[in-house]
C-alpha cells in the first residue's frame, strides 16, 4: 500500500507513485513484488526498478541478442601486424593502435536494430567518415559521434556477426571504455548490452 509509505505522493486518478531507498537499505528480498487487487473493474500498472552503477562495473546482460566485446592492441610482428587481448597487465601508452572487436549473436530474425559502442575519452577513432557496409550478409550504417559509435541495422537475420574498428591512444590516464548496447527499435524488450572495460595509459 503506497499510502503506507512514507514520504510517498499518490497521483490522483492513475495512482502513480514514486519511492526511493539509500543503498544500504537495499536487501535482496525487495526484488520480490506481490500485487494484489481488492475492488472490481479492470486495472493496469508497471513496476521499474532503477539504480546507478559505473560503467566499467556493469556484467553482461543475456537475452536473444548476446553481445561479447573485446579489445586488442595491434603490434608489429616480423609477419605483419598481429593483435593480442588487452588485459589489466597490458601497458598501454600514447599512440597505440586498439582494435574494438564486437561479437553479436541472433537467435531470430529481427528489423530496425540500433547497437551503441560508447568509447573512452581517451581514445579517438580512426574511421570518422560515417558510411553505409556490408559484410558477411548484413548491411548497416556505421555512424562515429564524439562519445560512441552508432549501427543502424534495417535488417539483422538469424546468425553471428562480427564488427571491427581502429582507434588511436590520444591521452594518459584511467578510462572508463563504456559498454556496448543494443536494442531492437520497434521492440524495445529486445535489448541487451556487454560487460564495462576499465583502461590505463601511462
Amino acid at each position: 500500500d503506497p499510502t503506507k509509505i512514507e514520504g510517498s505522493q499518490v497521483e490522483a486518478g492513475t495512482g502513480y507513485f514514486k519511492t526511493s531507498w539509500d543503498k544500504n537499505e537495499i536487501k535482496p528480498e525487495m526484488g520480490k513484488v506481490n500485487l494484489q487487487k481488492e475492488d472490481e473493474g479492470v486495472a493496469w500498472g508497471a513496476l521499474y526498478w532503477q539504480y546507478f552503477e559505473d560503467l566499467d562495473k556493469i556484467t553482461t546482460h543475456k537475452t536473444p541478442l548476446k553481445l561479447n566485446k573485446k579489445l586488442f592492441l595491434e603490434q608489429a610482428s616480423a609477419s605483419g601486424p598481429v593483435i593480442v587481448p588487452i588485459t589489466k597487465k597490458t601497458k598501454l601508452k600514447l599512440g597505440d593502435k586498439v582494435i574494438v572487436r564486437i561479437v553479436l549473436k541472433v537467435d531470430r530474425r529481427m528489423e530496425y536494430v540500433h547497437m551503441k559502442d560508447m568509447r573512452a575519452s581517451g581514445f579517438e577513432p580512426l574511421n570518422v567518415f560515417s558510411k553505409y557496409r556490408y559484410q558477411d550478409g548484413l548491411g548497416y550504417y556505421e555512424s562515429t559521434k564524439d562519445a560512441a559509435t552508432n549501427f543502424f541495422m534495417s535488417v539483422l537475420p538469424k546468425g553471428t556477426y562480427v564488427f571491427e574498428y581502429p582507434l588511436r591512444v590520444t591521452h594518459k590516464g584511467d578510462f572508463s571504455n563504456g559498454i556496448t548496447t543494443i536494442q531492437c527499435m520497434y521492440a524495445p524488450e529486445f535489448t541487451s548490452h556487454s560487460e564495462g572495460v576499465r583502461l590505463k595509459v601511462k
